[in-house]
């Protein structure tokens, strides 16, 4: 096997006010490819991508025979590959963007070896599985002026871009508190598994750990749909629906890297994450909140706790219930929930702000004010901002809206627009998400972060910003 491009990613210490280099675009009448990752959420973002016109899918690239099979039926003068590496090595002249869609853990290395090789690059959420990626992966593309875009679809919906400009024109006044949540539960709360399985012919088991450490394979816990459960390879339902939920509070109150960080959860067991989850942020003040700014979040079953801030008008028993093994992708169907008008969103967020609250279910519904216990009518402000932004009708199928940010990435490579979700605001959104991730190995003890130095100033905590990569 080839060895890794590099044996560890440093904790990369930069100032978050640094200038953003404007993207470079060399002119091209279209955009060559190389996809890699290609089965579940993978097969969704080469669906997406290649459904723009200007698009030529020349390489797919998957560690599952079975996946890359199925894609390559769809694409068959695609090249195949089992090793990113061989790829990206073989194919350096003849691809212009790359589409990183694999677990959290590989996501870094494939994306540097990329834009080491100058090649804009489309990465699935959460940007990466180290808060020491984030900050490499923000300052190469930087560096080299590339193109890029993190996979958060929802970044480019109607509704999301609507509540952004809401709470930035001032609609209840400047926040002060954001709560957020999902009953996802992509924790794992049971025994270490023991003993090993064959290894399917369809898998190469090393390709598939890639940087991380030397595992044994076992059925049905790692491949194909568990790991996001798992420390050494996923985030966790804040690293998977977090980022979602969080992306437009995060967007709007211009937000940027917390002071502190707590995690409510059951002690570390070194191999899952915790099942339910309650993390509590501190961040600087922007010119949208006030000077202490809190934010919440809750996962899990049951998830939110009961809070004063989330008593709705006509508030019934019960909440809105959702499948928590269900995927981000699996429930953007064309049909949505509808909460009713006393029952929280199975998923969601709350700005609590000086003149009241903003709701904003997740996804595809409309934000709704609450001032003393009672909606408020927002026809006039919605229309002022859909007017005053040219926001046209809204449209609330996945099927159509979803490629929107997928378009956008490719026509950001063509020259002819920009993107929404550079890694120079994914990097700190996903920074963010990530100490939370790591608070959980500290529960109910505030952690607290220097943004310049990019340390904990508990230094038991900063073992967990990187890892030595695995030479495979």
């Amino acid at each position: 096997m080839l060895a890794a491009s590099t044996a560890v990613i440093p904790s990369v210490v930069f100032s978050c006010k640094e200038r953003e280099a404007k993207a470079v675009v060399k002119v091209k009448s279209s955009i060559r490819t190389a996809h890699i990752g290609v089965g579940n959420m993978g097969a969704e973002d080469l669906r997406d991508i290649s459904s723009h016109a200007k698009v030529d899918v020349v390489a797919l690239c998957d560690v599952d025979s079975n996946m890359l099979k199925a894609a390559s039926e769809k694409h068959p003068k695609a090249k195949l590959y089992a090793d990113y590496r061989k790829m990206l090595s073989d194919m350096t002249d003849e691809i212009d963007a790359v589409i990183v869609s694999t677990p959290d853990h590989t996501h870094a290395p494939a994306s540097l070896m990329a834009m080491n090789l100058d090649k804009p690059v489309y990465c699935q959420k959460p940007l990466t599985h180290h808060v020491s990626e984030a900050r490499q992966m923000r300052k190469l593309a930087n560096e080299k002026k590339l193109v890029t875009q993190m996979g958060i679809q929802v970044h480019s919906f109607y509704d999301y871009k609507l509540a952004t400009l809401l709470i930035q024109s001032g609609i209840i006044g400047k926040v002060h508190t954001v709560h957020a949540w999902s009953p996802k539960n992509w924790g794992y709360d049971g025994p270490i598994p023991e003993g090993s399985d064959p290894v399917p012919d369809n898998l190469d088991w090393n390709l598939w750990l890639g940087t991380s450490s030397e595992r044994p394979y076992k059925k049905d816990i790692y491949h194909p749909g568990n790991w996001r459960k798992l420390m050494d390879y996923g985030c966790g339902t804040l690293g998977d629906m977090g980022v979602h939920i969080f992306d437009t509070p995060y967007n709007a109150l211009a937000l940027d890297i917390p002071k502190t960080i707590t995690n409510n959860c059951r002690e570390p067991n070194g191999f899952g994450f915790p099942e339910n989850n309650v993390v509590t942020y501190e961040f600087p003040g922007t010119e949208y909140t006030t000077e202490e700014f809190k934010w919440i979040w809750y996962d899990g079953p049951g998830a939110p706790e009961i809070h004063e801030d989330l008593v709705l008008p006509n508030a019934s028993a019960s909440k809105g219930n959702s499948s928590t093994d269900e995927s981000m992708e699996d429930k953007m169907s064309l049909e949505t929930k509808v909460a009713g008008e006393g029952t929280l969103p199975d998923q969601g967020a709350m700005f609590v702000g000086e003149k009241g609250r903003l709701l904003l279910p997740h996804f595809m519904q409309l934000p709704k004010k609450i001032v003393d216990g009672s909606y408020v009518d927002i026809s006039e402000e919605i229309a002022a901002v859909e007017k005053a932004n040219n926001m046209g009708t809204p449209i609330r199928d996945y099927a159509s809206e979803g490629p929107k940010h997928y378009h956008q990435f490719i026509d950001a490579c063509l020259g002819k627009d920009e993107v929404s979700a550079p890694f120079s605001y994914a990097a700190r959104l996903t920074e963010t998400i990530l100490l939370g991730v790591i608070a959980g190995r500290f529960p109910n003890q505030t952690l607290h972060w220097n943004n310049e130095t990019a340390k904990f100033d508990e230094d038991e905590a900063n073992q967990y910003l990187d890892s030595p990569y695995r030479e495979f």
